[in-house]
């Protein structure tokens, strides 16, 4: 008896390191490096954009634009608070605050004022918008994780419509895309 209780102890010892291997593997990231990197750039473009309309609000001039930038803060603050949710659920370490300062567009904005402001913050807002829309179509259907690619296929039309709504704005004002 005592023998085939040591060889059951035996055999035990390397399954109990084969189940702590995968439940510590489990405790990190569950997405593919792919997903990760989206998840990362979505979470900092989120607190971007909710700095840039803060931004917005405190100088713009027009009334459009500062609604434009109200907007971003609702909108990007909701998309961010879903996103930490999922991020946390996969085991991914999303940013909870973004240096503006390290952009040297951002401190070309900082340094403007009234319509000058307004022209050079439209023209940003429809860049990032482009590349966002991009980006979240990618995900919608390239994602390799089932809720990242809900979440980007929920967020899209929202992006879709910020993209529209800046665009007229920078019609409106004459601006060139």
């Amino acid at each position: 008896m005592k023998a085939s209780q040591y060889s059951s102890s035996k055999l035990l010892l390397p399954l109990a390191a084969v189940f702590l291997t995968v439940t510590v593997y489990a405790a990190g990231s569950s997405l593919g490096s792919d997903d990760t990197d989206f998840v990362k750039k979505a979470a900092k473009g989120n607190l971007a954009e909710v700095e840039l309309g803060r931004l917005a609000v405190e100088k713009a001039t027009s009334p459009e634009v500062k609604e434009f930038g109200n907007r971003m803060i609702r909108d990007h603050t909701k998309a961010n608070q879903e996103l930490s949710a999922l991020a946390a659920s996969k085991g991914v370490k999303v940013p909870t605050s973004v240096s503006l300062g390290e952009d040297v567009s951002v401190a070309h904005l900082k340094m403007l004022s009234g319509k000058s402001f307004d022209d050079a913050y439209i023209k940003m807002m429809v860049d990032d918008h482009k590349e966002d829309v991009a980006a979240f179509e990618r995900a919608s259907t390239g994602s390799q994780d089932m809720d990242v690619r809900r979440f980007a296929s929920k967020t899209l039309p929202t992006l879709q419509g910020h993209l529209t709504k800046i665009e007229k704005i920078q019609s409106d004002f004459g601006g060139t895309k």
